[in-house]
């Protein structure tokens, strides 16, 4: 076990924790930042990488136990973590992990009773953090972020999925429309998610057993062209006067009942 002591906001083996700038990291190496007890466990246990593991002072027997043999744990006084990260840092556990190659669309849908979450453009990464929370609780074989989407793997993302981002499958489509064209003709249904008064009522919606279902961007919805590629649109009824739920509520709705 590598337990390094430091002292000083300023030594080189903390740089990657100091203001925790999530494009400076993803564009310098690669890397994220994995936030909290729960999130730094589940990347530990994960296949993902890890560069280091900062903890304050007072964590250092709890995580020296459970962090790698190969990787430094780098223990801080506690006042001095809150100065590295910039803020109030109550848990006092953080890590830096590295990326890795994403799935590829051949592999999340190899399966032949297979359900994959489409995202055309979430832009909020509270809500693709909760959503890949969601989808993972429901056994979703994978997701697939259209080119709009925001980074996953953003340090506040990471942090609202709990860490199942590190074991949910993930696609990055660089031409989203081809994509799903591409799972249609290997025996998907693609189901878009409206509001509709005309869509079929989630309640009587049978599924089929390979399903790519699609939810929009949190203002504007599925654009017309993605729409346009679904076979089938479904909406959640509401009362009248409620014209829309959050994206990651409607998530789990939907595949809840899709998946349960």
């Amino acid at each position: 076990m590598q337990i390094i002591n430091v002292d000083s906001i300023d030594d080189s083996r903390v740089a990657d924790y100091r203001q925790l700038k999530d494009r400076e990291l993803a564009r310098d190496g690669g890397k994220f930042i994995a936030e909290s007890e729960h999130v730094v466990r589940r990347l530990l246990a994960s296949d993902y990488a890890v560069e280091s593991v900062l903890v304050a002072r007072r964590r250092c027997e709890e995580f020296s136990a459970v962090v790698r043999a190969d990787v430094p744990l780098l223990v801080v006084a506690d006042e001095l973590v809150h100065r590295i990260v910039g803020f109030k840092f109550h848990s006092g556990v953080i890590a830096c992990g590295r990326r890795k190659p994403l799935s590829t669309l051949q592999q999340i849908a190899a399966g032949q009773k297979s359900t994959v979450v489409i995202c055309s453009e979430l832009a909020s990464h509270d809500n693709l953090g909760s959503l890949i929370r969601i989808a993972s609780a429901f056994g979703v074989d994978g997701m697939i972020l259209g080119p709009r989407c925001c980074d996953a793997f953003y340090r506040h993302c990471i942090r609202v999925s709990m860490g199942t981002i590190f074991s949910l499958p993930m696609v990055r489509s660089g031409d989203l429309i081809g994509d799903m064209r591409w799972l249609r003709e290997n025996g998907f249904e693609l189901a878009g998610t409206v509001l509709s008064e005309s869509a079929e009522p989630l309640k009587s919606f049978s599924r089929p057993e390979r399903l790519g279902i699609v939810f929009g961007n949190e203002a504007q919805g599925i654009d017309a062209q993605t729409l346009a590629i679904c076979d089938r649109r479904v909406t959640i009824p509401m009362r009248d006067g409620v014209d829309s739920l959050n994206v990651a509520v409607a998530a789990g709705i939907f595949l809840h009942h899709l998946c349960g």
